[in-house]
């Protein structure tokens, strides 16, 4: 049943959140509009590593059930790697043990240890969907608009002026000032954009002992090399020094990355919250106000899962799974 007010509906943000929950508003039946300060391509997600895995989000028993209803849907766009910017893709998440992850590891077809041969250490084997954030979001954008959604370039400072009978809040580290929300704060990654030498499978190394996280993600034309986690750093200037250590660190794990042409650093802030916020609040004027946010690492994952609770809650279909 639909107890949501009639009439437009207004998403504020345009990273993967805020379009995803859009389309899923949009393609049934509603009229939305985004509001965003920048476009898709220059939020957060845009720099995102994006392979398919929940991290740094809470609760994790939700989390995973939102992962595996956007794994499905990733699988499906991954038939279109041009367009969607969606592949599966082989790789090993190292030192990492079945028995460590939540419930939704079991679901997930063919993940298993590795073998010596695949990698030294302790670490799983998986497919995996590998995001092109850039070319996603475009094409987000683009399903969006075909569904009949408008974009406007909107910087919005207080959400009591958005005045539709519904709004979506997917500003993600935005939420920290806006709400303001405190409890949203920064974890900042840096990324080392490089030639691809000709790596085909993915890589993802913790060194517990140094705190650092590796990666290497391939594309078709290019290596992402990661990363840091530094915990509430704003800082959006590359730091040479920590991008000449991820370079150094993913060389040690793939030598053939050894004198691969830079290309570019990107640096993203991460908004990490205890727990996602996904709440429906009815406001004193009879407005709605679903508060969509604080995904951390994980937006991408669970991306489809969470817009599609987020439209119940702002139809009124639903009561919120997650309070703040």
């Amino acid at each position: 049943m639909d107890n949501a007010p009639s009439g437009d509906v207004i998403v504020v943000g345009s990273g993967v959140v805020g379009l995803t929950t859009a389309i899923v508003l949009a393609e049934r039946g509603r009229r939305v509009r985004v509001w965003a300060r920048e476009s898709g391509e220059l939020t957060t997600s845009a720099v995102a590593g994006a392979l398919w895995w929940p991290y740094r989000i809470r609760p994790k028993a939700l989390a995973g059930e939102w992962a595996l209803r956007s794994l499905s849907v990733y699988e499906e766009l991954a038939a279109m790697p041009g367009e969607t910017g969606v592949r599966v893709v082989e790789g090993v998440q190292g030192e990492t043990r079945l028995d460590e992850l939540e419930p939704w590891a079991a679901r997930v077809p063919g993940l298993r240890a590795t073998t010596a041969e695949e990698y030294p250490g302790t670490g799983l084997w998986a497919r995996l969907p590998l995001i092109d954030m850039p070319v996603h979001l475009r094409w987000l954008r683009e399903r969006f608009l075909r569904a009949g959604g408008t974009i406007e370039t909107r910087t919005v400072t207080d959400l009591a002026e958005v005045e539709a009978p519904v709004v979506v809040n997917c500003t993600g580290l935005g939420a920290h000032t806006l709400v303001p929300d405190p409890a949203v704060r920064p974890v900042r990654g840096q990324l080392v954009i490089v030639e691809n030498p000709g790596v085909r499978t993915w890589l993802v190394s913790t060194d517990r002992d140094a705190g650092t996280t590796t990666y290497v993600f391939p594309h078709p034309d290019r290596l992402v090399l990661g990363g840091t986690t530094d915990d509430d750093d704003w800082s959006l200037v590359p730091d040479p020094a920590a991008a000449e250590a991820i370079v150094e660190r993913c060389v040690a794990l793939r030598p053939e990355i050894a004198g691969a042409r830079v290309l570019g650093h990107r640096v993203g802030l991460r908004p990490v919250r205890d727990t996602v916020r996904l709440e429906r609040e009815v406001l004193p004027d009879g407005r709605v106000l679903v508060h969509h946010y604080g995904h951390g690492g994980a937006g991408v994952t669970v991306a489809w899962g969470c817009a599609r609770e987020a439209a119940g809650l702002a139809l009124g279909e639903e009561p919120a799974a997650v309070r703040p």
